[in-house]
């Protein structure tokens, strides 16, 4: 009778280039969004990986008042980008009555810039991409 073969199954892990790329990515997004945040009417932001977020809002008090805003955000981007096929989504903006925000996706991070209605989010995302 012959013999079995065992099967092998190896999981491949992301290359350590890979990690480090989504590590350079997050970090260069985070020293422009220091330098962001400091402008005249940006409210805040909130940056988000898969394993950690960072929060740096004007007012602490209402972080989660906006972190639900920024979820809801994405999530319906891409239930509208589902549903009229507009593909992945890579930016977009709300606009309110006094406020708007900037939604951004690079890689696996995503970014959520709060300001007020005044502030040019043009710029921004030009020196966020």
């Amino acid at each position: 009778m012959p013999k079995k073969k065992a099967l092998q199954v190896e999981v491949e892990e992301p290359a350590d280039e890979e990690v480090e790329a989504k590590e350079e990515i997050g970090a260069g997004l985070r020293v422009a969004l220091e330098n962001i945040n400091t402008k005249e009417g940006i409210i805040g932001y909130i940056l988000r990986s898969p394993t950690s977020a960072t929060v740096d809002l004007k007012d602490p008090g209402r972080m989660i008042d906006y972190a639900g805003l920024s979820a809801a955000a994405f999530e319906s981007s891409e239930s509208l980008s589902h549903l009229y096929g507009l593909g992945r989504i890579h930016s977009m903006v709300l606009e309110g009555k006094d406020a708007k925000i900037l939604c951004l996706t690079n890689g696996d991070h995503r970014l959520s810039v709060f300001m007020e209605k005044t502030v040019d989010h043009n710029s921004v995302c030009k020196k966020l991409t």
